[in-house]
């Protein structure tokens, strides 16, 4: 389905402001927050923070690539952060959490001027992969599942700032 001139702008608008309502949201969650704290592990199950947000990371690397902007960190460096790793047990694994915090911006800022020239040609395309099993899968719907999964783990950082004892960011 070829999207109008317009509903692409409105499109290309909504995701925008999907990004950066999650890049909102993980800033004041994280905000103020030490290694240390982004080391706490949920119980009885789940990942620390420091795993949120390299995971976070790790699932902007490809929206990156199809938006024609440059990765902030290289793929091997997340690694340990892709989908369905185990949780981070060992403090050594991680990355540290400035390095993943600029990161972060970085990655936001990048998928905001991607996102800003995003033309239909491009959200008709077929996705290079699908997470959801999709095999009609273009890079719209995959722009429209990534950014719902960002979403889910943002909230997961207000979640895991109230773990390291911190007050509610988000009021």
């Amino acid at each position: 389905m070829t999207a109008a001139p317009h509903d692409t702008v409105i499109e290309r608008e909504v995701f925008r402001q999907q990004a950066q309502m999650v890049r909102h949201v993980v800033g004041v969650s994280i905000a103020g927050l030490t290694h240390q704290d982004s080391l706490i592990q949920p119980h009885p199950g789940g990942n620390c923070l420091n795993w949120v947000m390299g995971h976070l990371l790790w699932a902007y690397q490809g929206v990156l690539e199809l938006l024609g902007q440059e990765p902030p960190m290289k793929q091997e460096t997340l690694g340990r952060y892709a989908r369905g790793a185990a949780p981070m047990k060992d403090p050594a694994e991680a990355v540290d959490f400035d390095q993943l915090t600029k990161a972060w911006n970085e990655s936001t800022e990048r998928v905001d001027t991607g996102l800003a020239s995003l033309s239909s040609e491009v959200l008709d395309r077929p996705a290079p992969n699908s997470p959801t099993g999709n095999p009609d899968e273009t890079v719209r719907s995959l722009l429209a599942t990534v950014f719902f999964h960002q979403a889910y783990h943002a909230g997961q950082t207000g979640l895991l700032r109230r773990l390291a004892g911190r007050e509610g960011a988000i009021r």
